[in-house]
């Protein structure tokens, strides 16, 4: 969707399980923005260790972050909005999402934070179908998340309603941003 609106960049974060791929779906179609599935660039090396059940460290994300970062830089630099999912568990890994639109000023940046019970994301992990990360990792994620704090002005979103009603809410989000 062509518009005369500066560029936007919407990152919906949370841990694995939160919906953020349904949820950035949802949107994409409604906005007619393009998406990164944050988790396509990660590099082989870190799928393998996490399809094994192994937690990645801040040195595993790192590279994988960055990329993600270049990404939305070009999007930018190209003047199209995009949606990122990822699951940006640390201020410090959302300050590496946030340099990548350093030199764009023009542009926006929203992270929207999925937000849901444990035993909710347990039972969505669960049901999940066909995704390299195993269920038993969730507790791993819960552990690295660091709350957004209230200087970074983060969105939360939470995921008990229908997945329709999720992305209704974030939608009304970013329309309240512009």
């Amino acid at each position: 969707m062509e518009s005369s609106a500066p560029p936007h960049i919407v990152i919906l974060m949370g841990v694995s399980g939160s919906g953020k791929s349904t949820v950035a779906g949802m949107l994409v179609s409604t906005l007619g923005w393009d998406l990164l599935e944050g988790d396509d660039l990660h590099p082989p090396a870190n799928i393998a260790k996490m399809a094994a059940g192994h937690a990645l460290t801040d040195a595993d994300r790192e590279p994988w972050l960055h990329a993600i970062a270049d990404w939305m830089s070009k999007e930018v630099s190209a003047g199209r909005s995009a949606i990122v999912t990822c699951s940006a568990l640390k201020r410090s890994y959302r300050d590496i999402l946030r340099a990548g639109m350093a030199g764009h000023p023009e542009a926006m940046l929203t992270f929207l934070h999925l937000t849901g019970s444990r035993d909710d994301l347990q039972r969505r992990l669960t049901a999940r179908m066909d995704h390299f990360m195993p269920p038993g990792l969730l507790d791993s994620q819960l552990d690295t998340l660091e709350a957004p704090g209230p200087d970074e002005h983060i969105v939360g979103i939470p995921i008990g309603p229908p997945p329709r009603e999720v992305a209704a809410a974030a939608l009304a989000a970013l329309r309240a941003r512009r």
